[in-house]
């Protein structure tokens, strides 16, 4: 724990981590309480250096809230945005706090007062203004940070082709494997010509034991320095409409054969003190599923998997990643045989794992899933989840499976 909280805290310097802290205080606490506590009659906000009473300052807060929440996340995550916006915004207090006390209090005083304060707020407003290069500053290769090979499972479709175009633009050689051979092979020629990199194919089935020892023979040669464990399976409509041997094979695919490669491939890695594994979860193991009840229960599965050995392997040089997409542009939800829908593009999915990684436990890219699984899955009742999940997952269900 404190080797974590240690590298967090050293990736900016103290008056930012001070900066970092105060936004948390006033959007877990102060604005919270200002919004919802303090009586409409004594409420005041500062705006440009005008104050505002009453209604209006309770309106007025809820923008207030939202800048001190976004300076949390952009200050943890140390986001590129925050360049040259935190700046601006601390120069409107600087402002805020020069001509207040002129405009209120009046007088030499006044005047002496505002100066004094807008001065004081100028400091960290150049200081952040000055630093730019510390907002989203690039990250040291995957090559350089965790060494020249990865394992790609499921890669010749959706996010796994992405996370495969994505590592070999980061110049790090592919194990590419799925089902599809002629699909692999496109994929490795493609990137072997556009990045200069080496690849080997290995098609195997995952869903069975034969298929993962397959894939381990082929690696027992190299040093896996990354594993992206991708490869999954759905398959949507009522739990006792199911074929069974189609069940156990989803239980095989999404759990048992990340495990076998994790617990074959991680004591390597951790005998070097480098190395990284990713488990391509969904924020579909965030809540009970009806209609999709095994692929939500063996998300929990690896959405926990990746967490539990993120916090296990703190110190060690290994990181994980638990990557919890939402609804994604793949052939998933075909496969799946769910009825057609819209999904977020795969590379911004698999950009958003790779920025996280090494920062967090776990990345659920987009907005709005990030706000479904941080609020409604927390805050309502299972019983409330399961009946509204019901009727998402009804209307894309096949009238023979429902």
């Amino acid at each position: 724990m404190g080797t974590w909280i240690r590298h967090q805290l050293g990736r900016r310097p103290v008056w930012m981590n001070v900066l970092m802290l105060f936004c948390a205080y006033m959007t877990f606490v102060y604005v919270p309480w200002d919004l919802l506590v303090k009586p409409t009659a004594l409420d005041e906000e500062v705006w440009f250096g005008i104050r505002f009473h009453g209604a209006w300052a309770k309106l007025l807060a809820i923008p207030h809230w939202f800048v001190y929440a976004a300076g949390m996340v952009g200050f943890w995550q140390m986001r590129s945005w925050m360049w040259p916006w935190a700046a601006l915004y601390m120069g409107q207090v600087a402002f805020s706090m020069l001509i207040w006390p002129m405009l209120y209090q009046g007088g030499f005083g006044g005047f002496v007062v505002g100066l004094v304060a807008g001065a004081v707020f100028l400091v960290p407003t150049v200081a952040l203004w000055n630093a730019t290069d510390r907002f989203g500053p690039q990250p040291a290769p995957l090559a350089e940070r965790y060494g020249s090979w990865a394992l790609v499972t499921g890669a010749s479709s959706g996010i796994g082709l992405e996370f495969a175009r994505a590592l070999a633009r980061d110049g790090i050689s592919l194990v590419l494997t799925a089902r599809r051979d002629d699909a692999l092979r496109e994929l490795a020629t493609e990137l072997e010509r556009a990045h200069g990199i080496e690849t080997r194919v290995v098609p195997a089935d995952l869903s069975s034991s034969a298929g993962v020892e397959e894939v381990l023979a082929q690696v027992d040669d190299l040093e896996i320095a990354i594993l992206v464990n991708n490869a999954g399976v759905g398959c949507i409509g009522r739990f006792d409409l199911q074929d069974r041997e189609e069940l156990l094979r989803m239980v095989q695919l999404n759990c048992a054969a990340p495990v076998a490669l994790t617990a074959e491939l991680l004591p390597r890695m951790r005998e070097r003190g480098r190395g990284a594994v990713i488990f391509v979860g969904s924020i579909a193991g965030s809540q009970p599923l009806p209609l999709h009840a095994l692929y939500s229960a063996t998300k929990v599965f690896d959405n926990f998997l990746a967490e539990s050995l993120w916090g296990e392997l703190q110190g060690s040089g290994v990181d994980v990643l638990g990557l919890q997409p939402g609804r994604t542009a793949t052939g998933f939800r075909e496969a799946a045989g769910q009825l057609p829908n819209a999904g977020v593009p795969p590379a911004g999915v698999v950009a958003a794992a790779l920025a996280a990684l090494g920062h967090q436990p776990t990345v659920i890219p987009g907005v709005a899933n990030w706000a479904m699984v941080n609020a409604a899955y927390r805050l309502l009742p299972r019983s409330i989840l399961s009946l509204v999940a019901r009727r998402v997952t009804l209307a894309q269900t096949p009238d023979e499976l429902r």
